[in-house]
């Protein structure tokens, strides 16, 4: 049994919105992204949070982010809840953290280079360190496999989706977070490199770094992470190890998640 503190704790966390309006259903109905989610991560944790769209992922992750303010229950970050920080103590918070956005067209600057992208975080929080800053993203773009020929690329004009999630991560990698949030980091690469973008992932997994990883697919979950649970409707219903979620779901919508995986 591990006593090390939860680097990230949800405690019954719920969010509800009311919507302008709602095509057959009324006006101002009230939306319910998460009921009552519960879990956390320590040091060295891996976490696939499963589901649909529409499940409530995207949701928790901004949450835990504090981008966006629960309904009910709370969010801690290395043991203080996210709503009771300062200002400086929440940027402080989410320089720990790294980010990996799910749209990749709307995650790095459009008109700058991808090395410029890359190093932006770590300029701005490391002004004097510009040189060592640049070293870095040189190695994280070659560990991620981004051609060479592309660093000094516009990001608007020159890269596929696949390369420009390429570039997001190592954006969020470059401050060495303490925990990293994936919202379908894999969703525009090729199946023979998804497998490649995960291990550089869990390199820093086994150097202590916490992460959760967002993703409908169960079978990402398995690769990606030690445990899992399942979303729906902004519930968790299912929840364990990613290979029994996989292999034995308890729950028919995780039943459902997993017949709809391709068969070989």
């Amino acid at each position: 049994m591990r006593n090390d503190p939860a680097v990230v704790e949800a405690k019954n966390l719920s969010m509800r919105y009311r919507g302008r309006y709602r095509l057959f259903k009324g006006r101002g109905e009230e939306t319910r992204a998460l009921q009552m989610v519960s879990f956390s991560a320590r040091r060295g944790d891996t976490l696939a949070v499963v589901g649909e769209s529409g499940s409530g992922k995207t949701t928790l992750l901004r949450c835990v982010l504090g981008l966006i303010t629960p309904t009910d229950g709370r969010v801690e970050l290395w043991g203080k809840p996210v709503s009771e920080m300062t200002a400086a103590e929440r940027t402080a918070a989410r320089r720990r953290c790294g980010y990996v956005p799910q749209d990749p067209y709307g995650s790095l600057p459009p008109t700058m280079t991808v090395m410029e992208a890359v190093t932006e975080p770590w300029n701005i929080s490391r002004p004097g360190e510009l040189r060592e800053g640049a070293r870095r993203a040189r190695e994280l773009l070659s560990e991620l496999k981004l051609p060479e020929e592309l660093w000094n690329a516009r990001v608007r004009y020159f890269l596929s989706g696949g390369q420009r999630q390429r570039a997001s991560i190592a954006r969020a990698l470059i401050l060495d977070p303490e925990i990293l949030l994936c919202d379908e980091p894999t969703a525009m690469q090729d199946v023979s490199t998804r497998g490649e973008l995960l291990d550089v992932l869990k390199k820093r997994v086994d150097a202590g770094m916490s992460m959760i990883v967002v993703t409908h697919d169960l079978l990402l979950a398995r690769r990606a992470a030690r445990r899992g649970i399942v979303l729906y409707r902004g519930e968790i219903v299912d929840e364990g190890d990613s290979s029994v979620l996989l292999e034995h779901p308890s729950h028919e919508y995780t039943r459902a998640l997993a017949a709809a995986l391709p068969r070989l």
